[in-house]
């Protein structure tokens, strides 16, 4: 079932619990995900971002998250980062059911005139809008920030970003980093800064960079010989802190990166003699599956599906 975003990220505000945005490129990502969500009668939101468009082509994306909303699982087909108008408008051609205009690379005036015009655009045909303020240091697709230029979201700015756009759900700036090597050092988000945030802003708060960098997941891809010795993640008890202060919506890429590049290493060398891509991918599909099953828990929107 296809709904806009604030129909899952409203309740899940006020009850906190956070609903899992995973980053779809391909079939077996879909598919682990929502096997994922089926299991744990969790809701969903399956977002493409302006990189896996590109990659696999609109049409192809949304035709299969269409297929994967056909059941009784709740699922939003959501754009992520959103950075350029022509990409907003495609997805409002395709029919996704929400959009990310993310303008937190712009001046003030400009990122709230640009989200202004995608919110009049979305909301003309019942579309929800997710903005950002503040920006994210880290490389994801086309999102690249050098930590020097990263910013922290100001919470009386985000207040009045929000009452002047009309947005439906923010993205802020609390500490997250893009892609898998986040952090040096201390990983501590600022949940202070939070705080403030989640007390001037009513709306959902949605938190970008988030993925976790499993432990066990790295070490069966560095096994197979990938090298990713400093990739560092979020920690859960920050994830946890987070959800109790107002994030309603949290993005996962990594995470599930990590474990496609594990299964399918772990695949191609012990299946020397398998040239069937289908079992060559099947072991990644199954990780991707338990990652995103243990992010719904982790979130506490498994179970929220009646």
């Amino acid at each position: 079932m296809l709904v806009p975003a604030k129909k899952l990220l409203i309740p899940a505000r006020a009850k906190n619990y956070a609903v899992p945005a995973f980053n779809v490129n391909n079939l077996e990502v879909l598919k682990a995900v929502m096997s994922a969500a089926e299991k744990m009668r969790s809701p969903v939101i399956l977002q493409t971002s302006e990189g896996a468009i590109d990659y696999a082509g609109i049409e192809y994306l949304s035709a299969m998250i269409r297929v994967a909303a056909a059941g009784k699982i709740p699922v939003v087909m959501h754009l992520d980062h959103g950075k350029e108008l022509r990409y907003v408008k495609m997805a409002l051609a395709h029919g996704y059911s929400s959009v990310m205009m993310d303008g937190s690379a712009l001046p003030y005036r400009k990122n709230v005139a640009i989200t202004k015009t995608v919110v009049r655009l979305a909301h003309a045909k019942g579309v929800s809008v997710e903005a950002e303020i503040g920006a994210l240091a880290g490389i994801e697709d086309f999102v690249s920030v050098e930590e020097k230029d990263a910013k922290l979201t100001n919470p009386d700015e985000a207040a009045r970003f929000a009452e002047k756009t009309g947005c439906d759900s923010l993205a802020i700036a609390i500490g997250t980093s893009h892609g898998a090597f986040k952090f040096k050092g201390k990983t501590h988000l600022d949940i202070a800064r939070l705080k403030r945030i989640a007390g001037l802003v009513k709306l959902p708060l949605v938190l970008h960079g988030a993925s976790g960098v499993r432990e066990d997941v790295k070490k069966i891809a560095e096994s197979h010989g990938a090298k990713l010795g400093e990739a560092r993640g979020v920690l859960d008890a920050d994830i946890r802190a987070a959800i109790r202060n107002g994030v309603a919506k949290i993005n996962i890429d990594t995470d599930l990166r990590l474990a496609f590049t594990a299964g399918v290493r772990e695949a191609v060398d012990d299946l020397p003699k398998v040239i069937d891509p289908r079992k060559l991918l099947e072991p990644a599909t199954l990780l991707m599956r338990e990652v995103a099953m243990k992010k719904m828990k982790l979130f506490g929107s498994d179970g929220r599906v009646r």
